[in-house]
């Protein structure tokens, strides 16, 4: 046998010790369970509906939440700032993947590769993961399409978005992310993977390089639009 059909076996079993060992519950009800329960998970409303969405350089914007709903915002916050609960990436993507689910109609991603927005490499040590490609990873498994986490980089510091203005968020972007292998994404149909979209001043820059680097369509995928 296998190893990795071992591995394939053995993960469950881990899973459930570790379960019982370290319980998690709700982190808004308390509920023992898992990090978001079902009835603090229908508080969320996920929408199955979607509507076209077309910038300069994406040709869509899938989204199942708003980010003006508190529990969404609460969620995606404990898990980017201290103390960070990486765990969370399974229960976020989760809810993509439910939009998905409850769409009229199915998306086809086939022929699609998943690209995360990448972090600063002071960003990246200070929190120990990219909470977009830990996203990925499960949107990865659900859509059976691959994950590339290493051909889009981030070459500039920038300051905090949340300081600026729509225009002054596309100003602090520019030149902050360059196509490392522009040979991994020519003529390829991209899928950007981001935890939320506001102006979406920093993903349009990350699909703007992507496109003069030659990729074909690039289809923004986010937890929360604002």
């Amino acid at each position: 046998m296998k190893l990795w059909r071992i591995d394939k076996y053995l993960m469950p079993i881990k899973n459930l010790i570790l379960d019982v060992l370290f319980p998690k519950f709700c982190l808004f009800c308390q509920k023992e369970g898992g990090y978001l329960c079902q009835d603090c998970k229908a508080m969320l409303d996920i929408s199955g509906f979607h509507q076209k969405y077309k910038t300069r350089n994406l040709s869509d914007l899938y989204y199942p939440l708003s980010y003006q709903n508190k529990f969404i915002q609460n969620l995606i916050k404990k898990f980017k700032y201290e103390p960070f609960i990486k765990e969370l990436a399974l229960t976020l993507s989760s809810l993509i993947i439910e939009h998905f689910q409850m769409a009229d109609q199915k998306i086809n991603f086939n022929g699609f590769i998943l690209i995360p927005l990448p972090l600063a490499k002071k960003r990246l040590k200070w929190r120990g993961y990219n909470q977009a490609e830990e996203i990925g990873k499960h949107l990865a498994q659900f859509f059976q399409i691959p994950l590339i986490n290493d051909v889009l980089i981030k070459i500039k510091a920038t300051l905090p978005q949340i300081e600026f203005t729509k225009e002054k968020r596309e100003e602090n972007m520019k030149g902050a992310f360059l196509v490392k292998s522009p040979d991994l994404v020519r003529g390829r149909k991209i899928l950007l993977i981001d935890d939320i979209y506001t102006t979406g001043a920093t993903m349009e820059e990350c699909a703007r390089v992507l496109k003069e680097s030659g990729a074909k369509e690039i289809v923004g995928l986010v937890i929360a639009r604002d």
